[in-house]
C-alpha cells in the first residue's frame, strides 16, 4: 500500500519519493492519519476503507475550490486513490502551534469573510456540482434556486429522516420542517462558499501565525451556517468574530437563523454520536417552533 502511495505522491509532484518516516497520527474519529517523510518533505495521510475514497476525492475537490479563492489557506491536495484494500488521501503537512493570539483569531474571521465575499456560485443557485459527507454522514448538495428549499430538503429535512429512520424520536419533527420557509421567508442570501463544518477542530494557525482550515463540507450556501458553526461546540473566540463582521457584517435577524443552522448540526451529532444530542436536538426544536 505504501508503495504505491509513494508513488502516486511521485508522479503528482514530479519528484521522487520513497518513505523512510511513517508516523501514525491523530486524525479525528473517522479516519486513520499518518505523517509519512522521505526526511526532506513531509506529507499528511488519511486512509479508510477502500469504498469510501468518494468521500476523499469530494475532500480533495473541497480544499481545492477553497484554495482557488485565495482567500484562506488550506492544506495543499497532493493526490487521493485506493491502494490495495484502503482509500488514502495525501495533503501538506502543516505544522500547526497551540498558542494562537487574538491577532491570529482576527485574521482568521477577516479571511474567511472575504472567501465568503467571493460568490461564483453557477446560476446563483445553493448546493455544489457533487454530494459529500459532514463527518461520515452523507450531505446532499442538489442544486436549488431557493436557500430555504435548499436547507429544508437538503440539510434538516435529510438530517431528520436519517435519524428517525436510525430509531430517533423527535416528535415535532413535522411542525419545524413546515415552520422552516416561514422562519427564512424574508431572508434572501446571495451562495456564498462556505467550509460547511467550521468547529474548533477543523481549523488552526501554522508556525507562522497563518490562519488555516481543513476538513471542509464544501458548498454554496449561506454564509452565517460557517459563523454559527464557529459559535458552537466550544466556539472560537471573540476575535474571530469581530475580525468577521469588520469585514462582512452580518444581516439582521441571525440570531435567530443561528439556532437553525446549529440544529443541523445537531443532528448530523445525534447521528454520528447518539447520546444526548437527541435530547439537545428537540429542545431546539422546541425553541423555533415557541
Amino acid at each position: 500500500m505504501w508503495t504505491k502511495i509513494s508513488a502516486e505522491i511521485a508522479q503528482a509532484t514530479g519528484k521522487h519519493f520513497e518513505i523512510v518516516d511513517c508516523q501514525p497520527i491523530s486524525g479525528g474519529s473517522i479516519n486513520q492519519a499518518y505523517l509519512i517523510s522521505n526526511n526532506r518533505e513531509r506529507y499528511f495521510v488519511k486512509l479508510n476503507q477502500s469504498n469510501l475514497i468518494d468521500m476523499f476525492a469530494a475532500e480533495a475537490k473541497g480544499l481545492s475550490e477553497i484554495a482557488g479563492t485565495k482567500t484562506i489557506k488550506v492544506p495543499t491536495v497532493i493526490c487521493w486513490g485506493v491502494a490495495e484494500d484502503r482509500s488514502y488521501l495525501v495533503l501538506e503537512h502543516l505544522d500547526l502551534i497551540d498558542n494562537a493570539t487574538p491577532q491570529n483569531w482576527n485574521q482568521m474571521g477577516r479571511d474567511l469573510a472575504t472567501m465568503h465575499r467571493i460568490r461564483i456560485s453557477p446560476d446563483r443557485q445553493f448546493g455544489w456540482h457533487i454530494d459529500n459527507t459532514i463527518g461520515s454522514i452523507p450531505q446532499v448538495n442538489t442544486w436549488e434556486d431557493n436557500w430555504a428549499t435548499f436547507f429544508t430538503n437538503h440539510r434538516i429535512g435529510y438530517q431528520l429522516q436519517l435519524a428517525q429512520s436510525n430509531g430517533g424520536k423527535f416528535p415535532r419533527a413535522e411542525q419545524l420542517i413546515a415552520k422552516i420557509p416561514s422562519l427564512l421567508a424574508n431572508y434572501r442570501p446571495k451562495p456564498s462558499l462556505v467550509h460547511g463544518d467550521l468547529w474548533s477542530g477543523n481549523a488552526g494557525f501554522t508556525t507562522a501565525g497563518i490562519p488555516v482550515i481543513f476538513d471542509p463540507a464544501t458548498y454554496w450556501g449561506d454564509r452565517e451556517v460557517d459563523v454559527a458553526m464557529a459559535a458552537l461546540f466550544g466556539g472560537f473566540p471573540n476575535a474571530f468574530f469581530q475580525g468577521y463582521a469588520d469585514v462582512y457584517p452580518l444581516d439582521p435577524d441571525y440570531s435567530t437563523r443561528k439556532i437553525l443552522y446549529d440544529l443541523y448540526h445537531i443532528l448530523n451529532h445525534h447521528n454520528l454520536f447518539g447520546g444526548n444530542y437527541q435530547g439537545q436536538a428537540n429542545n431546539t426544536i422546541d425553541r423555533l417552533l415557541w
